[in-house]
């Protein structure tokens, strides 16, 4: 039987199945526990997180009050690491092609519900066109995987491609790379290629289901996939974000191993997970949402998004599109820190709306409204939209990032920063009525940035941008 031991580099050691069912039943004997919850919330009010063990306790908690307290200290953690900016992105599909076998997405080899697409480097860069001219500067690639079709040499190519587009005042700063398990090798490339951060979703936690989930294809092979980002870190990307779809196993389950996950980051690799997704399984075509029972309330979402801000606080929170607008309104203020817009899961959907015959989607959209859209709802709700790319671009990743993070320093860059690309957007890209919202809240926010010298200089770029000047950057 093996081991719980969060140094392991073995799949089955750091994410120890054992440890999780005793968790578990820890958290649901501890569940009315009112001295030792409380406990942990006060404790948890340093920013230093929890344990694994501690954050499931909170999760199985059934004290009102002791609820109403978890909620508080996620806002109070955000408020204090992450200020009230919101960084913007959008997915980037490039091919659907893949050769697993994953019962729930669409893209798996026997789906002959939609249509399988690759973007040319030409198509790559009219997609890429189109969403500098909404105002993107940060993108995550997808594709599925594909040896044949989807080689490493075609990411590459891509990735090279799209920072190689200027349009306008357009470029994309920042490339994260959602891509499947591969070898350090691989990772190297990847990073020499000049990627932002690694995505790889987990999935679930539970090997065996896992196994049944994957039943063909590489993804099958729990251990190569869980273990992908001790290789990722190993080819010398600083920065990964996990995740994992909730839904597909009992949500408990996969809250406690994703824990584990980051703490076996930190503890194995010096550094934790640069971001966490949170995303629910939804509707897609060729997929029976109906066939997986364990999907979780708005209720039990909304606080597992505010007990991972706890357990995890230096963690970027990512939240997708899958979700509607009004359930986005609700995580954003417990702990989300990067949310997509106008985003398209369509390979060439930023180019050409698809008949409904010819469907390459991976899953359905809830919030379909446009960027502008998007960074106006979020200016009327008192966050700052921030398309920042800095900390990427000056080696700010990585243990630096996450020391900067933790001891709440990173708002000398962040907040400066996320006010001179926003006033960029408004600039080039924002309709009257966001720019109307968004120069006050520019005026407002600017006085708050901590330092002194900081804010002055930040008043100088932001009147620069007036006078034709871009990508300023603390």
């Amino acid at each position: 039987m093996a081991k719980y031991d969060p140094k392991s580099l073995v799949a089955e050691e750091f994410i120890n199945h054992e440890e999780i069912l005793d968790t578990i039943e820890y958290a649901k004997a501890n569940k009315s526990n009112k001295e030792l919850i409380f406990s942990l919330i006060e404790r948890a009010a340093d920013c230093k997180g929890l344990t694994h063990r501690e954050a499931a306790v909170l999760l199985e908690c059934d004290i009102p009050e002791a609820i109403d307290a978890i909620k508080d200290l996620a806002i109070k953690i955000k408020e204090r690491i992450y200020g009230n900016r919101i960084v913007m992105f959008a997915p980037l599909y490039l091919s659907n092609y893949c050769v697993n076998g994953c019962t729930y997405c669409p893209y798996h080899h026997g789906n002959k519900c939609i249509t399988r697409k690759k973007l040319t480097q030409e198509e790559i860069k009219n997609e890429v066109i189109a969403l500098q001219d909404m105002g993107h500067k940060r993108l995550a690639i997808e594709l599925g995987e594909d040896p044949v079709n989807n080689p490493i040499e075609y990411v590459l190519e891509s990735i090279n491609t799209i920072y190689g587009i200027k349009h306008k005042n357009g470029a994309i700063r920042r490339v994260n790379v959602n891509i499947a398990a591969t070898t350090v090798e691989n990772y190297r490339k990847l990073k020499d290629a000049g990627i932002g951060t690694y995505i790889l979703f987990q999935e679930t936690y539970h090997k065996e289901n896992y196994e049944t989930l994957h039943p063909t294809g590489p993804k099958h092979n729990y251990a190569y996939h869980t273990e992908a980002m001790d290789r990722a870190m190993d080819g010398g990307i600083d920065d990964v974000g996990i995740g994992v779809l909730f839904g597909l196993e009992m949500y408990r389950y996969d809250f406690v191993g994703l824990l584990m996950h980051a703490e076996h980051l930190e503890a194995a690799k010096g550094v934790g997970p640069h971001t966490i997704s949170v995303p629910r399984i939804c509707p897609a075509e060729g997929i029976d949402r109906d066939s997986f029972t364990n999907a979780i309330s708005d209720e039990i979402f909304e606080k597992i998004v505010a007990i991972i801000r706890i357990a995890v606080p230096y963690t970027g929170m990512i939240i997708s599109t899958r979700e509607s607008k009004a359930s986005r309104e609700r995580v954003l203020r417990l702990g989300v820190s990067q949310i997509s817009g106008g985003s398209k899961t369509s390979v060439g959907g930023y180019i050409h709306d698809e008949p409904e015959e010819e469907n390459s989607a991976q899953f359905d959209i809830s919030d379909t409204r446009p960027l502008d859209a998007v960074v106006n709802w979020l200016l009327e709700l008192g966050y700052i939209p921030s398309f920042c790319t800095a900390c990427y671009r000056e080696g700010r990743t990585g243990d630096r990032f996450m020391s900067l993070a933790k001891s709440g320093q990173i708002a000398n860059c962040c907040q400066p920063n996320a006010l001179i690309t926003l006033k960029e957007y408004l600039t080039d890209y924002a309709s009257p009525q966001t720019i109307e919202n968004g120069l006050k809240v520019i005026k407002n926010e600017v006085e708050k940035v901590p330092n002194e010298k900081t804010r002055e200089l930040a008043k100088k770029y932001i009147a620069e941008i007036e006078n034709g000047k871009r990508d300023f950057r603390f």
